[in-house]
């Protein structure tokens, strides 16, 4: 591939890329030899239910983990010597002793839990193979804004290996691989909706990801008449308990109770039939998975047909069902969603949800392009008098999936 200097990329991902280059140039005194990236995503509908058996509609967006590294200099023991810009911190990989999970987990566990993965696909006698590196990464994905950093930087981290091992996994694999890393080594058991938007992303569509057949449709989406707004609140309330994994769990026991092998095989009249023999928790935690299932599969028929009212209301459904029957969503989030709906349709949004896990983090907005400015600015000064915050605001199209940017 062509140097840096000689590609095409601009913007957020071109200016990121530069920025690490310089930065890999000036510590380790020569450029990298290998750079790569993996965008973060956003969800347009469809949350908690990733898990569940059910339809995502996400978009890889347009803000990346990039990765630069290049073999080690010095001679000695086989090891990736790793530095995150934005943490400005070091650490290292034994390539040949990796890491094993712990908790609480460290940032380098999700690329050791990729390097570990990515050695159970090689074998060890062609993982022994692998160089000791210098590495450096950047991420330009907001961290715990419910935009899948870490899912990113696993990403990044099995196309970085897939470049200098000269492996190229299935793009399948590759997802599956880092979603069992981050399972493992961040005790997180997500979906496959993150590392599959990641790794699949495409520029101008969605991705109708069937989480149970993991069966992908891309829905274009090219309208210069339509953006995604996505608000970072700013905020992540630390709460005890497990929520994620608590959540999981409720599901799964009302799935039981009701007597059904999967979500997809449960329609809201089975809910209501077997709505005595619930809790009142796994009731409404099973009305959001049901309705959400139904929602998202609605949200891309929309989309393809151009009804963005449509979309807008669906969008706002799953906000209200996500704040009171999943109970995800936070005072922050539900208020950066009352003032985009303030604006209204004649103000030029169309609809507004949390998006994420919750707890904090973003809100995606439909909004009319030429819109986006002032309803921003709206969006930011009305959220900053209500609560004390600054909120960080932008549009993002549909973008390209992980990748090698330059080798």
């Amino acid at each position: 591939m062509n140097s840096l200097e000689n590609s095409s990329y601009d913007g957020p991902l071109g200016d990121l890329v530069h920025r690490l280059t310089q930065s890999f140039t000036t510590e380790h005194s020569r450029p990298p030899q290998w750079i790569v990236a993996a965008p973060g995503r956003v969800n347009l509908i469809g949350e908690h239910i990733d898990y569940n058996d059910g339809y995502v509609l996400p978009m890889a967006i347009e803000r990346y983990v990039a990765i630069a590294a290049a073999p080690r200099a010095e001679k000695g023991s086989r090891v990736a010597s790793i530095r995150s810009v934005n943490l400005n911190e070091c650490d290292q990989i034994d390539l040949d002793e990796l890491p094993k999970p712990s908790l609480p987990p460290k940032w380098t566990g999700y690329m050791g839990g990729v390097f570990a993965g990515f050695q159970s696909r090689m074998g060890a006698e062609k993982f022994s193979q692998l160089p000791a590196m210098d590495v450096m990464f950047e991420s330009n994905v907001p961290i715990g804004g419910g935009l899948s950093s870490s899912a990113a930087l696993e990403v990044a981290t099995a196309t970085l290996l897939e470049v200098v091992s000269g492996i190229t996994l299935g793009l399948e694999e590759k997802a599956l691989l880092c979603q069992q890393a981050e399972h493992d080594f961040a005790g997180v058991p997500c979906g496959i909706m993150d590392q599959f938007s990641s790794v699949f992303g495409q520029q101008n569509a969605f991705m109708l990801l069937d989480c149970r057949s993991q069966q992908i449709r891309h829905v274009p989406f090219s309208s210069d008449h339509v953006s995604v707004l996505i608000t970072n609140s700013n905020v992540k309330h630390e709460l005890s308990g497990g929520e994620y994994a608590q959540r999981r769990a409720q599901c799964d026991s009302a799935l039981k109770k009701i007597g059904a092998a999967s979500w997809r095989d449960v329609t809201s009249g089975d809910l209501e039939s077997n709505k005595s023999s619930l809790s009142e928790i796994e009731y409404s935690r099973a009305r959001h998975v049901v309705s959400e299932i139904e929602r998202t599969q609605k949200a891309a028929v929309a989309i393809e047909s151009g009804q963005w009212e449509t979309l807008g209301e669906l969008m706002y459904a799953s906000h209200h069902s996500l704040q009171h029957d999943y109970e995800v969503s936070c005072c922050e989030l539900d208020l950066l969603v009352e003032i985009a709906r303030g604006v209204g349709r004649a103000g030029g949004v169309y609809g507004s949800r949390m998006t994420g896990g919750g707890f904090g983090g973003c809100t995606v907005t439909l909004i009319e392009s030429d819109k986006v400015v002032e309803v921003s600015e709206h969006i930011q000064k009305q959220y900053k008098k209500q609560c004390g915050i600054d909120a960080q605001l932008f549009a993002s199209l549909p973008a390209k999936g992980a990748h090698t940017v330059s080798c």
